[in-house]
């Protein structure tokens, strides 16, 4: 997945709508190395929301196969780990070990067809934060 692992001119691509199919997720890696910033992206009605791909729990990855984020019924962001639900539009964690905990969410913003993380943000605090 190397073109939503690069950057372009006006700041880091997380995905383009166009393969961010609706009600799906795309998983994205930004930076460089054994520890990159690794994200997923996801539509939730007409909004489009990003988080760190990582469980508040015991932060590990939430998933173990690419792109695969959500609930068999689409109605939760899963963790495959121990199988945690989180409401998709905010993050919070609604059943499992980590109950009341929030996932980390990401500024983004649409330019064009493509989705990228907000201008400002500061790339290398959170690859620093998260690594």
């Amino acid at each position: 997945m190397s073109e939503a692992c690069g950057s372009r001119d006006r700041g880091p691509l997380l995905c383009t709508l166009q393969q961010l199919a609706e009600s799906g997720c795309r998983e994205f890696c930004l930076g460089e190395g054994d520890w990159p910033l690794r994200g997923f992206v996801l539509r939730v009605g007409g909004a489009v929301l990003a988080y760190v791909n990582r469980c508040p729990h015991l932060r590990y990855r939430l998933n173990y196969l690419p792109d695969d984020f959500l609930s068999a019924d689409r109605q939760h962001i899963v963790c495959a780990m121990h199988s945690a639900l989180f409401e998709k539009d905010s993050g919070l964690c609604v059943s499992g070990p980590c109950l009341g905990r929030y996932l980390t969410g990401l500024p983004v913003q649409i330019h064009g067809g493509d989705v990228l993380l907000a201008a400002g943000t500061n790339l290398s605090a959170l690859i620093e934060r998260f690594a």
